[in-house]
């Protein structure tokens, strides 16, 4: 029995009694959450539900408590409920229902941990989205593990979700990032506000291969030259910056290019980003002040209203993320999940105002998440970019299960400080290591049972009765409950705490219950069910790693 199961059965159990006291009233899961007890002498599971209602019904809450105590001993699997307390309702679970968790772990297999209580949520899931005007640095890195283990969290509880990369390739970084990859190609000195970095050498090195008349086009028809190798330079990087997130065991659906909000439709139809100021002058929040359009934004919070287009024709930044927002919602995303860096909390009431004004539900169909900056000791600035710390050097340094593993540990608005050395340890100091060699060891136990002729042919969880397999059976019926928190909260960190709680109850179950006997003794099913706890308990550690992109090594 999960925790959630037993929650469900309270809610029934308090809502009849509820109503046998006169009140109509019906109480929800979200009522009678249980929790573990800190001393596990009181039982498997606690509900506080008797003390919220006890008030509105009138009613002493232990008195309140007793009632609902006595109809949850019928709850199948259920050894005892007892009254503590001010009106506390301890649950002890029998242990063939306990028991049972470890079949169910094992049987669902990767399955194990889903939930649907997302579903019908269709999210877009927007991050990183780096200018592609360079490769991916350390800031990069912390979106990059913290999106894509959010997204899997996501899918975890049943939502359907898109990983986005929202490409910046229009606008004067562009430009500038042209006319430095056509200098270094031509072998020319760079221009003032080139971009710096040995990498744009390398960029114009490649240009000039690739495009073998660079020299003679340029000496004609220099905007041409500049036109080209913009172009090739541009998709060079794109590139690059795909395969280091592909590296890094971060995938995205869809790479979005920003060009194509400014592009004309089929026959002549306006661009997305014409067609947007239009949309929005129809929802009545467009107007017209110093030859300018603006929307009204601060109609939804926003400090300011935000300026469109110029009197010189030429959009905004603003006008993009409001004709992409639109493309959002007409692909029929019911929320987007935008996760930015530090340095935009002024994009909140930007983007929350864009959705409002394109009638959206601003409480339901966007969220907003601001990542802090990451530190990261001994780690060295990139030869290649010579003012950051790049993806590809930390993976070469790190390896991308540290990385993933310790960036997504933290929540997103917490400042993070790393010690390099210590992600690089073999050690139980090392959380990643600790949580891989737990899982490690349960494939060791489960080889070395199949050598000594012991399987899972039965399966007796009545005899699983030791205090760490007690302890471990309320972990894995903790694991649905933490995946679909986690999920609802956008929290991945969620998981990563769970897993070294987890493998840390594995372990004192591992030195204290054997599941190969000694010596002589006869294999029994004692040990055949131990078989079941050991592969469930691998199974959550491996699926509890893939949420957030980490291995998980059968030997280490």
């Amino acid at each position: 029995m999960t925790p959630q199961e037993l929650a469900s059965a309270i809610a029934r159990i308090a809502t009849d009694v509820v109503a046998a006291r006169g009140l109509d009233l019906v109480v929800t899961e979200n009522d009678t959450q249980v929790d573990r007890p800190k001393n596990r002498e009181h039982g498997d599971w606690a509900s506080n539900v008797a003390m919220k209602f006890a008030k509105r019904l009138g009613v002493n809450p232990r008195e309140l408590a007793q009632d609902i105590a006595s109809a949850a001993e019928s709850i199948d699997g259920v050894a005892k409920a007892e009254v503590a307390g001010p009106g506390f309702i301890n649950i002890t679970l029998d242990a063939a229902s306990a028991g049972q968790t470890a079949r169910r772990a094992v049987e669902l297999g990767e399955q194990y941990g889903r939930s649907d209580v997302l579903a019908g949520h269709r999210i877009n899931m927007e991050f990183v989205s780096a200018n592609p005007t360079g490769p991916l640095h350390m800031g990069h890195t912390r979106w990059a593990a913290l999106g894509d283990s959010t997204a899997r969290v996501l899918r975890a509880a049943g939502a359907e979700v898109v990983n986005e990369y929202y490409i910046n390739d229009a606008g004067a970084q562009m430009n500038k990032f042209g006319r430095s990859v056509l200098a270094a190609a031509l072998g020319e000195d760079a221009p003032e506000d080139a971009y710096p970095g040995a990498y744009i050498q390398t960029l114009g090195a490649r240009v000039r291969e690739q495009i073998p008349n660079l020299q003679e086009l340029a000496a004609q028809d220099r905007d041409a030259a500049l036109e080209q190798a913009q172009e090739l330079a541009y998709q060079l990087q794109l590139a690059e910056i795909k395969d280091s997130l592909e590296r890094f065991n971060v995938h995205f659906d869809v790479y979005y290019s920003e060009r194509t909000l400014h592009t004309p439709g089929p026959d002549g139809a306006p661009s997305p980003i014409e067609a947007a100021v239009d949309r929005l002058r129809e929802q009545g929040h467009v107007f017209e002040e110093d030859d300018a359009i603006w929307v009204r934004t601060t109609d939804f919070g926003d400090d300011k209203d935000r300026v469109f287009t110029r009197g010189n024709g030429v959009y905004t930044y603003f006008a993009a993320d409001a004709a992409y927002y639109l493309d959002k919602m007409d692909r029929g995303f019911t929320e987007k999940i935008y996760l930015l860096g530090a340095d935009h909390h002024g994009y909140i009431g930007r983007l929350t105002a864009i959705a409002g004004a394109a009638g959206d539900d601003v409480e339901t169909g966007i969220s907003v998440l601001i990542g802090q900056l990451v530190n990261l000791d001994g780690a060295r600035l990139s030869k290649r970019a010579g003012n950051i710390i790049e993806l590809d050097d930390l993976l070469e340094w790190l390896g991308t299960d540290a990385l993933r593993y310790w960036l997504a540990r933290y929540p997103a608005d917490s400042p993070l400080a790393l010690d390099g050395e210590k992600l690089r340890s073999r050690s139980n100091d090392n959380p990643v290591f600790y949580v891989q060699y737990a899982h490690a060891r349960s494939c060791a136990v489960a080889r070395n049972a199949a050598v000594a002729g012991i399987d899972r042919s039965a399966f007796a969880p009545e005899l699983l009765t030791h205090e760490t397999e007690t302890e471990l059976l309320g972990k894995l019926q903790q694991y649905p409950g933490i995946v679909a928190g986690a999920a609802e909260l956008r929290e991945p960190h969620r998981i990563a705490r769970f897993l070294e709680e987890f493998a840390a109850a594995f372990n004192r179950w591992y030195d204290n219950c054997r599941v190969i006997p000694l010596g002589e003794e006869p294999v029994t099913d004692l040990h055949r069910t131990r078989l079941w706890l050991n592969d469930a308990a691998g199974q959550v550690l491996r699926n509890g790693l893939d949420l957030l992109g980490v291995s998980a090594p059968d030997r280490m």
